[in-house]
């Protein structure tokens, strides 16, 4: 399979501290990759390097074989790789579809029509968008005043408006409960599948990374120290012993 991304001995410290340490991960074309790793293990320090949210001290990020370290993260969404965050990255006073619509408009590089013409741009996109992850009947409704799940389900929105190719999303179901995170990460799978996406996710939830994951890499103290397919992640010694434990690994 085709490459798309791919992190090559990404080392990144801070005041001493070393947060990823030689990290070599790549992502396949169409492929879901889960990063996985307890607390501390590194995992949004990796999607702040691949996004130019932080700089690499060494290594290097190739995006559809082009090298993008130190490009800065509004060029990089402009290239095809989107993210979305832990924390909920919305605009809560605005509308579910301007929302959306201000994301298609900044996408176009027409920022400078928001208090003009504004109203009237990216209408039908916006709305296309909105029925493709569920929140039609949303649309007029203040975003800060939605559900959780519904809050996230509106930052994806977001997060396709820049036409990606690789999608990142940090702990996608983070704070929902069981119900929420059935139906999240159906649409997720249903989306990625419909517009040929690549995923690469972190999740604490080990049903959804065994349920959807074609490959799982384990994060350890900013060391990469396991990647491969879920059957071969579940029968690691190492990983049962710092993330998994001997109950998950059995079952």
């Amino acid at each position: 399979m085709e490459t798309v991304l791919e992190i090559k001995q990404a080392y990144k410290a801070f005041d001493g501290f070393v947060a990823i340490n030689d990290v070599t991960i790549d992502l396949k074309r169409g492929e879901k990759h889960a990063i996985i790793g307890p607390n501390g293990a590194g995992k949004t320090t990796l999607f702040n390097l691949i996004t130019g949210h932080l700089k690499v001290d060494r290594g290097s990020v190739t995006f559809e074989g082009k090298e993008i370290t130190g490009t800065p993260p509004h060029r990089i969404v402009k290239l095809g790789l989107a993210r979305s965050f832990q924390r909920i990255n919305i605009y809560p006073r605005m509308t579910v579809f301007e929302n959306v619509q201000v994301a298609l408009i900044a996408r176009d590089g027409r920022s400078f029509h928001l208090f003009t013409l504004g109203h009237a741009l990216n209408r039908d996109e916006s709305a296309e968008l909105l029925a493709l992850v569920g929140l039609s009947a949303e649309a007029e409704e203040l975003a800060g005043e939605l559900a959780y799940g519904k809050q996230k389900q509106l930052e994806l929105a977001i997060s396709l408006a820049s036409h990606p190719s690789v999608l990142l999303l940090d702990e996608p179901t983070a704070g929902m409960s069981p119900p929420e995170t059935v139906e999240a990460i159906k649409l997720i799978e249903e989306i990625a599948e419909a517009r040929g996406l690549a995923l690469l996710f972190t999740e604490h939830d080990m049903g959804v990374v065994f349920g959807i994951s074609d490959r799982i890499s384990v994060l350890h103290h900013g060391e990469l120290i396991f990647s491969g397919a879920p059957d071969r992640v579940r029968e690691d010694p190492e990983v049962r012993r710092v993330y998994l434990g001997e109950s998950h690994g059995a079952a």
